[in-house]
């Protein structure tokens, strides 16, 4: 953390060696393309090099808030024009029939065993997770969704993150 805050590039590398692959993982399961997840983790690492005063230990783990900035930067590209006309602009067959290249249940994206610890939870928190943080949902468009009252979703998402976390406390 020091050698971050100072911005000496020592420290930039230790932080890409040791959790590029992880958040690598996480961008994949959003993006589901490697070919953007490649462009997203380096917009994810400058963000983390240049926001680095932001973070705050008192509000949580370093490696969490490198999560929030990878899924919100993955979530953002999803929806940024860019994206959106690039997708518009691939050819058909390519873009249908490659689903080796787009399928998410590939286990390769799943760095630190994350699935395994989702097992934990109840079927419809496992669903709230995965549209929220995987999927790129907001809470709004989950209740349209799954056609339940907003108030509903964010109780069920806090009692999931909530159990997520005591499930994780035997990662740590």
């Amino acid at each position: 953390m020091v050698l971050l805050k100072e911005k000496n590039e020592n420290g930039f590398h230790y932080l890409y060696d040791h959790y590029s692959g992880a958040l690598y993982g996480i961008i994949l399961r959003i993006v589901q393309s490697k070919e953007y997840t490649e462009e997203v983790i380096q917009d994810v690492f400058v963000k983390i090099w240049n926001s680095i005063h932001q973070y705050d230990t008192s509000k949580g783990r370093f490696y969490t808030w490198m999560i929030n900035i990878a899924r919100n930067t993955a979530i953002d590209y999803l929806k940024s024009k860019a994206f959106q006309n690039e997708l518009k602009n691939q050819s058909l067959p390519d873009f249908v029939y490659n689903t080796a290249e787009l399928s998410t249940t590939n286990n390769s994206s799943d760095y630190i065993g994350f699935n395994n610890v989702l097992e934990g939870l109840e079927a419809d928190k496992q669903e709230l997770i995965d549209l929220a943080y995987y999927q790129g949902y907001t809470q709004n468009e989950i209740s349209e969704k799954l056609k339940i009252p907003l108030g509903t979703v964010k109780t069920k998402m806090r009692n999931a993150l909530m159990k997520l976390k005591d499930l994780l406390k035997d990662y740590q």
